[in-house]
């Protein structure tokens, strides 16, 4: 079951300026696109105008059907929200059956819940609920109605650090052949689940790619930076550094700076800022004049001291960026 979109819209909240929404992509059977960007820049809105709750310029294609017109609840799909939404005067048992019953193909509530590893929170109420366990009861209740498509609005992001890496591993597995979109401000969730990742900004798709070419090779200065690339003016840099004369911007990953190498022609001079002990190795912040370079290293170095930084040529990344940032 795939999804073919093509979505355009203004909103109106009272107090606040219009935001317009304008996506159009495809999403392939049994593949998750994970939708990367800032809080503010339609995330949710484009998840909530997917699932039917916003009326739209465009057209959304489900299977090769036309679902525009179609109210939510005909539309078959599972949506996951950031605050669980479970409902708090049913058991754990009756809110994953709430919706099931809508649904004669529906998944036993008993046996869901035991795939998502909370059998045993059956008769239990939500507000007795860890935030891990309220996420995995809210993600039974979606997979209960065995939906052709799921929609997950950043179901992580309210957990702790060790609860969130937990279930995140779990959803691999769970959405695995599942058709979903999710959604998430997260670049290592959006890592980890993404078979491709569409990257937004003020309510358009700036990029769209698999995960090697969104986190090694962004298509404009603010993707390289949300992705957590350096991201270099070239006019900064010398022309042994830049890799083609057109390019406006260099970007490399700082897993990739080496600031173990000697100088040379192509290497930079960088003076050491800030050095945050990770595991293992040293998160490096460089100055190089008026910019900031973040670099990986296990080597022991001072704030104040000067380093030979070279940026391998088979990991640097030309952009051509002639729009507004």
């Amino acid at each position: 079951m795939s999804f073919e979109l093509d979505i355009g819209a203004t909103f109106t909240t009272q107090g606040t300026d219009p935001f317009d929404l304008d996506a159009e992509f495809e999403v392939e059977t049994g593949e998750t696109l994970v939708v990367l960007g800032p809080s503010g820049s339609g995330k949710t809105l484009l998840l909530e105008t997917i699932a039917g709750y916003h009326d739209h310029s465009g057209r959304v294609f489900f299977d090769g059907r036309d679902v525009t017109d179609d109210p939510p609840e005909e539309r078959d799909f599972g949506f996951v929200f950031q605050d669980y939404a479970l409902f708090p005067h049913l058991t754990v048992r009756e809110n994953v059956a709430f919706g099931a019953r809508y649904h004669p193909d529906a998944l036993d509530a008993e046996s869901v819940l035991a795939d998502l590893g909370v059998a045993h929170l059956a008769d239990r109420w939500p507000r007795t609920l860890s935030g891990g366990e309220a996420q995995r009861v809210a993600l039974a209740r979606s997979l209960a109605i065995r939906p052709e498509a799921l929609l997950l609005d950043e179901p992580l992001s309210a957990l702790d650090v060790p609860t969130r890496e937990v279930l995140r591993d779990d959803l691999q597995d769970l959405i695995a052949d599942v058709t979903s979109i999710y959604v998430t401000h997260n670049r290592t969730t959006a890592r980890a689940l993404a078979d491709r990742i569409a990257v937004m900004r003020d309510g358009r798709i700036v990029q769209l790619g698999t995960v090697e070419e969104v986190f090694r090779r962004p298509a404009t200065p603010f993707v390289a930076w949300f992705t957590g690339s350096n991201c270099l003016p070239a006019t900064a840099l010398s022309d042994e550094v830049v890799p083609q004369p057109s390019a406006t911007h260099v970007a490399i990953r700082p897993e990739f700076v080496e600031l173990d190498g000697a100088a040379t022609n192509a290497s930079l001079s960088a003076t050491v800022g800030r050095v945050t002990p990770r595991d293992g190795d040293n998160r490096v912040t460089l100055s190089l004049g008026d910019e900031v370079l973040t670099a990986f290293s296990s080597r022991s170095l001072s704030p104040g001291e000067t380093v030979a930084v070279s940026l391998p040529s088979d990991h640097r990344w030309a952009i051509e960026d002639g729009r507004p940032e």
